[in-house]
């Protein structure tokens, strides 16, 4: 990866070098040489806590519910970032500057806003933020890395750690300094439409990925940082944002946005763990969650947010609420929602997205502040969180976009990196039939092979959600990259030939099956997000359960799964020949066929069990009553094959 100029280290101990006392002596005899006012704010030599505290004092009320407020990016007009003194604006899912916007486009936006935001009374910098979930996944052309879940199936954590800093690179790339991950959720329940956002059912595999991804984003904090202090090694790192606190991935059904019943030991054993690791790595922002625990909505949970994770796990950086969350502690949203932004803001909330509402937002807190409801020391410590980060991150020295790092977006090294992040991610859950030799590895010189799916050539679906646009989408112009049929068409020899559809008709093959050495049926779920993807029966959709019903039996099969998450295969897994669980492997299929073909071995392991039936639901590895298909952890391996014949 190319090397950009990085700032210094942005934290610093009270006691300063003497060279930079002295540094700071002639700034400010300079200044005044000049006739301009010293402003220690704006002195990056001075420590941290100094320069938040000169700046807390010389703002307004105005000035300091700006500082909490995120809005949209169609609405960060310049008059109004100037009017509210916006602190953050942030890209919805599929909220772009334009249709495939280059890098350049997006660092042109930005810079726009932020000018507008530097021309302020005090010249605050915003800090904008965007959903980069599995790489840069909303801009066009960006390297889409497997979802979480797939990368819980590498269990590699020096790799996860990479592609952090690929991710990094390509969000600063378009100019933006702040992410929305990682999602460090414990989901227990396969039904949750979010399953594939976690790494693993395993606290302790979750744990292993944040304590990797969160110095990926931000860089690695130095010896003896203190902890809980927000860190960002530079301008080729981001803030992160570890979400969505706190039980999120243990609603009832796994149904999203809903109650987590469990009891307090349970919470902190299964589900708080992640986010001491986070903020042990200097995690910038937490993000709060939709959903409920034991009926109390997290955004009004004093008790989680301000006593547990502020006080108990010393937490310095800014809380920030998900998206139109104030609204959505009531049933319907945004009734009374002068009281919703009390409870939220006494709970312990710093920032709010408040992507359309933000007039009425900023005036009922003006308002309950003028009037002592809202008391003054909790609007300042939310507004010092914020400006903690933003000095931490450089935003003040470095505010603007670097044109220089364009070429960052979807680079050759990143895909590279994505590329072995598949073939590390994928499961090898069957090989062979009883009593028959092992299938995989294909061979590449067969004479006449049957490719067929759903999923085989659709680089949407292959990517899933959270790609470009929020839920996803199908089709192969999404964005760059290379489909599972594209990658087997390069991997075989040149003579072999591919007979490529989507739904084989099951007369045809039948007719011809002695021609085909084997088949490769891709088949799997549709792109979805959040409460979209709830399913309570989790079957694998149509046409997939009949393609495998027609082929399999008639020709040697090969099944690839690709799904955000285990699905119901136990009525079709004796038919198949091999199974492979690919999860949601993102644009480089050139993996999957590196593993099939032999050029790589099967590694990757369950990081969820899968079940026989729905009706188990929920069962996690360790559970009294653990009879699943495939238990947690399985995976057969195979070693490269280095003759292909």
């Amino acid at each position: 990866m190319r090397v950009a100029p990085t700032t210094t280290t942005m934290w610093r101990s009270p006691a300063a070098p003497a060279c930079l006392l002295v540094a700071a002596v002639l700034l400010s005899a300079v200044a005044a040489a000049a006739g301009a006012e010293y402003v220690k704010y704006k002195d990056p030599k001075k420590p941290i806590g100094e320069r938040v505290d000169d700046l807390l004092s010389r703002m307004t009320l105005a000035e300091k519910i700006g500082q909490m407020s995120q809005i949209e990016r169609a609405n960060a007009t310049s008059a109004v970032i100037e009017k509210y003194f916006v602190g953050s604006v942030l890209s919805g899912g599929g909220s772009v500057p334009s249709e495939k916007a280059t890098a350049k486009e997006w660092q042109q936006m930005v810079a726009k806003m932020q000018k507008a935001a530097l021309k302020t009374r005090l010249g605050i910098p915003i800090i904008y933020g965007i959903d980069a979930v599995h790489g840069h996944n909303n801009v066009h052309n960006a390297t889409i890395f497997p979802h979480n879940v797939g990368l819980g199936a590498t269990r590699d954590p020096k790799l996860v750690k990479r592609i952090g800093q690929s991710t990094a690179h390509e969000a600063r790339a378009t100019g933006i300094p702040y992410t929305f991950a990682p999602c460090v959720a414990v989901c227990r329940d396969p039904r949750w439409g979010r399953c594939y956002e976690s790494y693993s059912e395993d606290t302790k595999l979750v744990q292993l990925m944040t304590s990797a991804m969160v110095p990926g984003l931000q860089g690695d904090a130095p010896a003896r940082h203190p902890k809980g202090t927000p860190f960002v090694a530079g301008e080729m790192n981001v803030a992160g944002c570890a979400k969505h606190f706190v039980g999120d991935g243990g609603t009832r059904n796994g149904i999203n946005e809903n109650n987590t019943v469990l009891n307090f030991h349970d919470l902190m054993r299964i589900h708080m763990p992640p986010y001491d690791d986070a903020v042990i790595k200097g995690i910038a922002s937490v993000m709060i969650s939709y959903s409920s625990w034991n009926g109390v909505k997290m955004h009004e949970n004093r008790f989680l947010i301000t006593d547990i994770l502020k006080n108990k796990l010393k937490f310095r950086g800014f809380v920030i609420t998900d998206w139109q969350a104030v609204d959505r502690i009531t049933t319907p949203p945004h009734k009374h929602y002068y009281h919703s932004i009390q409870e939220t803001i006494h709970a312990g909330i710093d920032m709010v997205m408040i992507p359309y509402d933000y007039p009425e937002f900023v005036a009922d807190l003006t308002s309950q502040v003028s009037n002592g409801s809202i008391k003054m020391d909790r609007i300042n410590d939310a507004v010092s969180r914020i400006l903690r980060v933003k000095f931490a991150m450089g935003l003040f020295e470095n505010p603007l976009p670097d044109p220089r790092l364009v070429g960052e977006l979807g680079d050759k090294e990143h895909r590279q990196i994505a590329r072995e992040a598949v073939r590390k991610s994928l499961v090898l859950l069957k090989n062979g039939k009883s009593g028959e030799k092992p299938v995989l590895p294909l061979s590449k010189k067969a004479g006449k092979i049957l490719v067929a799916g759903s999923h085989a050539h659709n680089l949407g679906f292959q990517c899933g959600g959270w790609t470009v646009s929020w839920q996803g989408q199908g089709g192969n112009n999404v964005t760059a990259g290379t489909t599972i049929l594209e990658a087997i068409n390069a991997a075989v020899d040149k003579s072999t030939v591919i007979d490529y559809t989507e739904h084989p008709d099951k007369s045809s093959i039948a007719e011809n099956a002695k021609e085909y050495d084997y088949a490769v049926l891709v088949v799997g779920e549709e792109p979805y997000a959040e409460t979209e993807g709830d399913n309570l029966n989790l079957t694998i959709p149509s046409p997939g359960p009949e393609v495998i019903k027609d082929v399999c039996g008639l020709v040697k099969c090969v099944v690839v799964l690709v799904s955000g998450r285990p699905l119901v295969v136990e009525p079709y897994i004796g038919a198949m020949d091999a199974f492979v669980a690919a999860w949601l492997p993102g644009t480089e299929g050139h993996g999957v066929a590196d593993v099939l073909f032999g050029d790589h071995g099967f590694t990757g392991k369950l990081p969820r069990t899968w079940f026989k039936s729905v009706d188990q639901l929920p069962m996690n590895f360790g559970d009294k009553h653990y009879n699943p298909l495939f238990p947690f952890g399985f995976g057969l391996t195979t070693k490269p094959s280095h003759s292909q014949s």
